[in-house]
């Protein structure tokens, strides 16, 4: 019998909300999280971006607040980067049972003054990136210790990034009796470390393989000359339907294959370190919309990145690290959608691609590539 969000004894104005927007039969994720959030437990998850996570952690925190009165951040929630933490002020601004329930976000290369102004107001939740707020805290123009959820989301990133100190300072200044939810996509020794110090007894969620790619995406490498793989691109994009996702190594080289999109007549957009925060927002929005087909993106500015129904993604340069290779490719076949991941390698790329392969358990469909058009598999 499949699961409704009906069978969690929501509240009716909640229900009407989750109803207005569509949803009716929880992931895996939220059925595994949302029962034992709503009782108070502390939860430790371990899924990908693209599973439902960020509703699992929004719902038990709008049934908070519905109980809660007066003024001030009852909920903090905690991720790696601005765009994902855009994207679930979104989300909770969509699903919010009354307009009370209302929201800061506090993050790095945004205008402070709207930050704050929300937080004056008395924001019953803040969703931030740990630098920004850890400065706002510094400067004493946020208070935390009225905060009865607190959520850390996707920490393995934020440890990748280096936030772990920070993560720590904010830890600090919240109650000490209080409710943690955890999700990360790995449970590797310092994501382990976290949760020791600041769950509680935590009921444990876990959501397929922790490093696995989804079963419903088609996975293929193509054995092409470094100077060719640019022409392979936009063989692709000729002969496939859909919007692509294309991963490089270095800024110059986001700009450099995006330029030359553009020079062959194909809607591209890029995403890098160097852009500023408006231009980021502007190429997702454009490409989540569909008036950018192409958007080229670095690791780094990719995190975060939650577009749905994305085709295609292409590994353009090689990712350094298997999960790297999991993260990327986890941005197409999402919601048991079909995906298309095609890597690109070159002659020195090739013993990473086997290193990739052997590390997940993988064997992806080979091709070789003599020139664009003749694409024969190995």
């Amino acid at each position: 019998m499949t699961t409704q969000f009906s069978q969690f004894s929501l509240s009716p104005a909640l229900m009407a909300r989750l109803d207005a927007n569509k949803f009716e039969i929880p992931t895996p994720v939220q059925i595994g999280c949302i029962p034992p959030a709503l009782e108070g437990r502390d939860v430790l998850a371990t899924a990908q971006t693209g599973t439902g996570k960020t509703l699992g952690y929004l719902i038990p925190i709008v049934e908070m607040m519905q109980k809660a009165e007066g003024r001030g951040a009852l909920a903090l929630i905690v991720l790696p980067t601005r765009e994902l933490a855009m994207q679930v002020e979104q989300a909770f601004l969509s699903i919010r049972s009354n307009p009370s329930q209302t929201v800061a976000l506090v993050v790095g290369g945004l205008a402070e003054r709207s930050q704050l102004d929300a937080i004056r107001r008395g924001a019953r939740l803040i969703v931030a990136t740990p630098g920004r707020l850890e400065d706002y805290l510094k400067r004493k123009l946020v208070r935390l210790d009225g905060v009865k959820i607190l959520v850390l989301d996707e920490v393995d990133r934020m440890l990748d990034m280096g936030f772990q100190p920070a993560i720590a300072r904010i830890a600090a200044t919240l109650p000490a009796v209080r409710q943690t939810l955890c999700y990360s996509a790995t449970l590797e020794g310092s994501v382990k470390e976290v949760a020791r110090k600041y769950l509680n007894d935590p009921v444990r969620v876990e959501i397929g393989s922790v490093l696995k790619p989804a079963e419903n995406v088609e996975l293929r490498t193509f054995e092409v000359e470094q100077d060719k793989k640019q022409e392979l691109l936009e063989h692709l994009l000729g002969a496939e339907t859909g919007s692509f996702l294309v991963f490089v190594r270095t800024k110059h080289g986001a700009d450099r294959v995006a330029r030359r999109l553009v020079r062959s007549g194909h809607s591209a957009t890029q995403i890098h370190g160097d852009r500023s925060q408006a231009q980021r927002n502007q190429a997702l929005r454009s490409f989540s919309e569909g008036r950018h087909r192409v958007l080229v993106a670095t690791d780094v500015a990719a995190r975060g990145i939650d577009v749905a129904n994305v085709a295609h993604v292409i590994n353009f340069d090689m990712p350094k690290m298997a999960e790297d290779f999991v993260h990327r490719v986890g941005r197409t076949g999402r919601a048991s959608a079909h995906g298309v991941a095609s890597t690109f390698a070159g002659p020195a790329e090739r013993g990473d691609l086997r290193k990739i392969e052997r590390a997940l358990s993988l064997h992806m469909k080979h091709f070789r590539v003599r020139s664009a058009d003749t694409a024969k598999a190995a």
